[in-house]
């Protein structure tokens, strides 16, 4: 007969040879954007992709975080951030004095210029001065809705706001212009083949970075973003993502 105290020990360690140890889980970070800003994010093929898709996959995989992507229209983003259901934006967000008493963001990771832009042909429009009496569309919510209006304290300017479509109504004429980034316009205007043009030079410069809420755990997420986004610069994986969907450096 075989010693009980023997038995128990093998039938311990053949027990605990069934138990799987579950691997640590990953903390997920939530991130909204819009999903159809070219060539920042944007569906092709049902599969998301664009600049700052590459920068968050990136992101992820340096800062050891499980990225969820969540899109929503341009409008309703800081709302869900508000709320929670998201923990930051990366969607080109313009850093202005407003929501900086707001948000707490990231370094900037672009540098760009706010830009007009017209259908090919228009000769009339170079400058904010040319769009007295003008329809010019913006995305609802922008900086660029902000800025225009800012300029325009007389408002003497037809300013329509928009979630989607305000590219299409300028190429049939529905408005007058549009106004977004100068990069954004520029690698739309190429991939897209639309009869579109810059018009004039970019009239105010603007940093872009990732908001997140005032509160100790979205701080910390910020922190560990900051510290990718300054060893990505540092490598030059930035600047390389910037090249890949923009053509150009413009993260500095």
């Amino acid at each position: 007969m075989k010693h009980p105290i023997k038995l128990i020990i093998a039938a311990a360690v053949a027990v605990s040879s069934l138990i799987t140890v579950p691997a640590f889980a990953k903390e997920t970070v939530k991130v909204g954007m819009s999903g159809n800003y070219v060539p920042f994010t944007f569906s092709e093929k049902d599969v998301l992709q664009g600049f700052e898709v590459d920068l968050w996959n990136e992101i992820a995989l340096r800062a050891d975080y499980d990225v969820k992507f969540v899109l929503s229209s341009f409008s309703g983003l800081f709302g869900m951030l508000e709320a929670g259901h998201i923990d930051t934006i990366s969607n080109q967000i313009t850093i202005t004095p407003a929501r900086l008493e707001q948000y707490a963001f990231t370094t900037p990771y672009v540098v760009d210029g706010v830009q007009i832009v017209t259908k090919k042909g228009r000769e009339d429009i170079n400058s904010v001065a040319d769009l007295k009496g003008k329809k010019v569309a913006v995305n609802l919510g922008s900086n660029f809705e902000e800025t225009l209006r800012a300029l325009d304290p007389k408002q003497e300017i037809d300013i329509i706001t928009y979630d989607t479509g305000f590219v299409q109504d300028v190429v049939i004429g529905r408005t007058d212009a549009f106004i977004m980034d100068r990069v954004g316009s520029a690698a739309l205007i190429k991939k897209s083949g639309l009869p579109l043009k810059l018009a004039g030079q970019p009239f105010e410069k603007i940093e872009n970075a990732m908001p997140f809420l005032n509160k100790p755990e979205q701080l910390a997420i910020r922190d560990k973003v900051n510290a990718a986004l300054l060893s990505m610069k540092n490598d030059g994986t930035l600047a390389k993502i910037s090249v890949k969907w923009l053509g150009s450096d413009v993260t500095q």
